[in-house]
């Protein structure tokens, strides 16, 4: 499969020669294209879990934080959602958070895969 046909973005080489870029290599502008790398990023089921607990632990603080008013709640929930993420990159999944590269897009997938493996689309 080429690039231009893999999660539509276009072969960006310069010249016939070149090998094709790599997914660290091309640049993300819509969250449509962005999101087939995401998921190939998080292939390893451990992360995935780690991901949707962090997911959790994010809501429970951010009810914590409605509830009580204690600003200490939003840290918490940054601490626990990507404390958990990152531990499931670095440790299982072997590679870099793309939160780094992506922080927005990044943040959208975490939420979309998230309700995905709330709703059995993507396996738990």
């Amino acid at each position: 499969m080429n690039e231009a046909s893999h999660g539509g973005r276009a072969d960006t080489s310069s010249s016939a020669g070149s090998a094709p870029h790599t997914d660290h290599e091309t640049r993300y502008t819509t969250f449509t294209e962005f999101y087939p790398f995401y998921l190939r990023e998080h292939r390893n089921p451990t992360c995935r879990r780690l991901h949707f607990f962090g997911c959790l632990g994010a809501l429970f603080c951010l009810a914590k934080l409605l509830v009580t008013l204690n600003p200490a709640w939003f840290l918490g929930g940054l601490v626990w959602g990507y404390g958990l993420a990152w531990i499931g990159h670095f440790v299982f999944e072997k590679n870099r958070p793309a939160t780094f590269k992506y922080p927005l897009f990044s943040l959208m997938g975490d939420w979309r895969m998230f309700s995905q493996m709330l709703t059995g689309k993507i396996p738990f």
